[in-house]
């Protein structure tokens, strides 16, 4: 069992393998009171007046308490997270990362905007972490990706992708859980879906570009690998209940 689990964990892309290890680091550490979250959350006076500029990246890596939601996130995270990765940006680690960099910073910005907005100031002052939020832009642009493929929700009714974020989002209500982590990770997923793949077959311009520097980063992304059998689609979900 562990050496099945350090194979998966092995086989893992660069980004997803990082930030996943991060996360899980992140969140136990806070668990055993090691780390402490007030040290982690997004606070903008914090970050201004007082140079924290860690929180811009820490809130991004903190899942709460260990329970069920956690594992709930980390099996979204490692799942969808892997599948853009390998499948809609197979060898293009840099544009991959350079997706999660755009996310986080419209996510940040959504929220910086919204503390100062009348009567939506107390609802975004509320919103400490983003991790969530990031793994919801994740899921929302894998649906986007492939958008025909056959899922089913616990079994009970079967969709296809492209309604994933929708499904999620009513769970969340049925749940009683906020459902402004998932919207704010939507809005996310689409203005990069917008601007990346709407926006360039519109207009033949493309706004977003990975600056020179990640892609210095990942050399490798310049050789070009032979296609193989399908290798631009990813694997279709169980029918079982798991998405």
């Amino acid at each position: 069992m562990a050496q099945a689990v350090e194979e998966w964990y092995k086989q893992m892309p660069i980004i997803t393998r990082s930030y996943l290890t991060a996360a899980v680091i992140t969140t136990v550490g806070c668990s055993l009171e090691i780390i402490s979250p007030y040290h982690l959350y997004l606070n903008p006076k914090l970050v201004v007046q007082h140079y924290e500029i860690w929180r811009l990246v820490t809130n991004f890596l903190y899942f709460r308490k260990m329970d069920l939601d956690f594992l709930f996130h980390m099996f979204f995270l490692a799942r969808y997270c892997k599948l853009l990765e390998e499948n809609s940006f197979r060898g293009r680690t840099a544009d991959f990362l350079f997706m999660l960099l755009f996310g986080a910073t419209v996510l940040t910005a959504i929220v910086l905007l919204g503390g100062i907005i009348p009567y939506l100031s107390e609802t975004f002052a509320k919103i400490l972490f983003l991790s969530n939020s990031l793994t919801f832009m994740m899921v929302y642009v894998w649906s986007k990706h492939n958008p025909y493929i056959h899922m089913s929700f616990l079994g009970l009714f079967t969709f296809t992708a492209a309604y994933l974020p929708w499904v999620l989002l009513g769970f969340s209500i049925l749940v009683g859980s906020s459902t402004w982590v998932d919207l704010l990770g939507m809005i996310a997923g689409h203005a990069y879906y917008f601007l990346e793949d709407v926006y360039p077959r519109m207009t033949g311009r493309r706004p977003l570009k990975t600056p020179g520097f990640i892609k210095a980063l990942f050399p490798e992304d310049n050789v070009v690998v032979a296609p193989t059998a399908n290798a631009r689609f990813a694997p279709p979900p169980p029918q079982d209940g798991a998405f």
